[in-house]
């Protein structure tokens, strides 16, 4: 018996040594990256070149034009530039959202060819072999000319090189086609080399007002043969159509040079080219002015083409970013799984302003300007990334959080409310809830204070408060005031589009964090009025199905009722993408008083796993996201965690394209594979602790700012149990009570260890 004790503590050593040994020698965290993860089974994540947070991102643009082509965006509802099953490529697309359910942006298309000049995208674009893609470059070889593309980005600018073969090369501009449902652009002739102009960008999940202008530079790098315009010319009939040669056809302008606007149109160059040549293409953008697009690419690229510069740059950016984390033991698959899934969490909320400091304000056509020294952000997709990301952010990146705390409010200063789903200074109204209230008192309670919160207590209250027909964040905040809850009917035009459930948990959730803050800033009042409000969840449990169950007006439960009625996105009164199993469990701030309701420990624990053996959990739909967490908070089932919880990495996250279980909702799937993998979960918004696990691998180092992290610079997890279960987990010098440590206490440990 000693002696088993003494080889255990041996091989622990063993262990460590070679794990602090090999975590210098192994391959570096950006080699693990694996751009193609998410680009498939609706991931709509791309292999395009993009530098952390930047505003430029380049993607490979595969999704019209051919039968080729499994998916085509114009045949049904799709989001994102490019897909993994499809084959024929038109070009790249400049400035894109990755992990988004709507399509948007993914404009401004980029497409060299070579041999006689077509402008229409059925004949010029291609089929392509020969995939690469790395953080911060993409190359493929086009089949129908063999042309050898590759793309690099700065932060707000695109660089880019294609290799031709002899004969006539071209590079167009297509200004008509995109992701975006908007239309209408304008280009302009600058010079030779230079086209400057604007396209129309906009409508983010049915929201048709919400538009806004993306202006660019476009540079090349030789001066051409010959260049112009063309557009697409409307169909006419009778004499007119006789007299037209172009009617309803692309007409190519070659001997005018002014401006050119319209909803279908672009520009391109020809050159004579020589075996193996390369033309090198520039781009800046801009989402004040043309001006400023410019500004940005002779800032970012000095005004030189040199594409081997910015590709090593962009590579640097991220392989600083993705080493603040380092991991010893798991497989090669695993490491692979979790430096790609902290990749993606580094695209968004991605940057606003421009190198001088401008970017559009907030639903307004002004312009504002952000202090030296800071950050605006945009694409606050909070309904997804409250849960996770943000916290994530706080943890490696405070410096970047605060700025998108700042960010925040800001945006409340110009408009009147805090962001939901903001995209480039347009509100989509997408999703539900009042997500800016968890992130920033999440951000706040973590000792991030480098902000201003009278405004953010004030935004809050606002919010929380404003009748409905005022309040842009909670519209159907009457009855969740007056009655704790809110009936079918109030908010929707027909019940089958009625998310009353959904909308009320989320507020839910936003109370507790809003009480939570108002405590710690000595609102006492306020604290027990919305941690009352915060309890209101009761209202919707139903003994009868054991779960939340929507109701009507005059308080009765809604009938019939199916509790799995919303799996696969069927519509569900009361429920938003989802069924009653998705949302019963969301209550993440009183999960014992839930336990209470379902008639204690044992049930609770019972149902909750029924959840997982019958198939009733969505691992790619947020609100159950926290589900496998929630077993530990009962002393005795921490096991079940740490065993759903490696299930769950091991069927939904592997080192392929389908390897996200669904829509990575701008990093927020990735996020819940990197803090699995760690060992700890943020399963509370607005509540700063994690519950532990078992992490993926034998060591975890994470580097930390001091500044931000209580003078401490380095945080290790150690997995000494391989692939078995830990009863016991020391922090520091001591071990912990259960399996949920704060994050004081977690960063003051400096090293936690899992112990069987």
């Amino acid at each position: 018996m000693i002696l088993s004790v003494v080889r255990k503590k041996f091989t622990g050593i063993l262990v460590l040594i070679f794990c602090t040994s090999v975590m210098t020698l192994a391959a570096d965290p950006v080699d693990y990256v694996d751009s193609f993860i998410g680009t498939t089974n609706f991931g709509t994540t791309n292999p395009g070149a993009v530098c952390p947070n930047g505003m430029m991102s380049v993607s490979p643009f595969n999704v019209m034009g051919s039968d080729l082509n499994v998916y085509d965006k114009d045949s049904r509802w799709w989001s994102t530039p490019y897909c993994h099953e499809n084959r024929y490529f038109t070009g790249f697309s400049h400035v894109n959202l990755s992990g988004v359910g709507c399509p948007e942006l993914g404009s401004l298309l980029v497409m060299p060819t070579a041999g006689p000049l077509h402008v229409d995208y059925h004949v010029y674009g291609s089929e392509y072999t020969d995939e690469r893609a790395s953080p911060g470059y993409y190359s493929n070889l086009l089949m129908s000319s063999g042309i050898r593309t590759e793309v690099t980005a700065t932060a707000r600018t695109s660089a880019e090189r294609y290799t031709f073969p002899a004969g006539q090369g071209n590079i167009l501009l297509n200004l008509g086609e995109g992701l975006t449902n908007e239309t209408g652009a304008m280009v302009r002739k600058v010079s030779d080399t230079e086209i400057e102009g604007m396209k129309l960008l906009g409508t983010f999940c049915y929201n048709p007002q919400a538009v806004f202008p993306i202006y660019f530079v476009l540079r090349v790098s030789k001066t051409p043969k010959a260049s112009g315009y063309w557009k697409k010319q409307r169909a006419m009939k009778g004499v007119e159509a006789e007299w037209t040669p172009d009617n309803g056809k692309y007409k190519i302008y070659t001997d005018y040079g002014r401006e050119l606007a319209g909803d279908d149109i672009g520009y391109w160059f020809s050159f004579d080219t020589e075996e193996g040549e390369q033309i090198d293409v520039q781009m800046g953008v801009s989402f004040v002015s043309i001006e400023n697009a410019r500004e940005n690419l002779d800032a970012e690229q000095g005004g030189v083409f040199d594409f081997e510069k910015v590709r090593r740059e962009a590579e640097a950016k991220w392989a600083n970013d993705l080493s603040r984390i380092k991991v010893c033991g798991g497989t090669e698959e695993q490491k692979t799984v979790f430096y790609t899934a902290l990749y993606h969490t580094l695209i968004h909320p991605n940057i606003l302003n421009d190198v001088n400091g401008e970017y559009p304000l907030m639903e307004s056509d002004g312009v504002g300007k952000v202090t030296e020294g800071h950050v605006r952000y945009t694409v606050f997709s909070l309904w997804d990334t409250y849960r996770n990301l943000h916290q994530l952010m706080t943890l490696l990146f405070p410096e970047r959080q605060l700025d998108m705390v700042r960010s925040m409010i800001d945006i409340y200063k110009e408009w009147g409310w805090m962001p939901k789903w903001e995209l480039y200074g347009r509100e989509t109204f997408t999703m539900e809830g009042d997500p800016a209230i968890p992130v920033i008192t999440d951000t706040w309670l973590k000792g991030l204070r480098d902000f201003d919160m009278e405004t953010v207590y004030e935004a809050f209250v606002k919010s929380a408060t404003t009748p409905g027909a005022e309040n842009r964040m909670r519209p159907d905040i009457d009855p969740y005031i007056e009655r704790g809850y809110i009936p079918l009917g109030v908010y929707a035009a027909d019940l089958s589009g009625d998310n009353a459930v959904s909308h009320a948990l989320e507020y839910y959730v936003a109370d507790y964090a809003l009480s939570v803050l108002a405590d710690s800033l000595g609102h006492k009042e306020d604290a027990e009025r919305f941690r009352r409000a915060s309890l209101g969840y009761r209202h919707y449990y139903c003994p009868e199905y054991g779960t939340l169950r929507p109701l009507m007006a005059d308080g009765s439960f809604y009938s019939p009722f199916d509790p799995r009625q919303g799996e696969n996105f069927e519509t569900a009164p009361g429920f938003h993408e989802g069924s009653a199993w998705n949302y019963t469990f969301y209550v993440p701030h009183d999960v014992k008083g839930l336990a209470g309701l379902m008639g204690g420990k044992r049930k609770f624990v019972e149902k909750l796993q029924m959840v997982f053996d019958e198939g009733l959990y969505d691992p790619a739909n947020e609100p159950d996201i926290a589900y496998p967490y929630l077993f530990s908070y009962f002393p005795g089932e921490e096991w079940r965690t740490q065993k759903t919880v490696r299930e769950l990495l091991e069927k939904y996250y592997r080192a392929a394209p389908d390897g996200i279980p669904g829509n990575d909702d701008t990093g927020t799937m990735s996020a819940w594979a990197v803090f699995s993998m760690m060992g700890f979960y943020p399963d509370c918004p607005g509540n700063p602790s994690y519950t532990l696990t078992v992490p993926a691998f034998d060591r975890v180092e994470i580097e930390l700012e001091p500044d931000y992290a209580g003078g401490h610079d380095i945080l290790v997890i150690e997995n000494r149990v391989g692939d078995g279960y830990s009863s016991r987990v020391k922090a520091g010098e001591k071990y912990i009570k259960g399996f949920r440590i704060s994050h004081s206490d977690l960063l003051e440990a400096g090293t936690v260890i899992f112990e069987k």
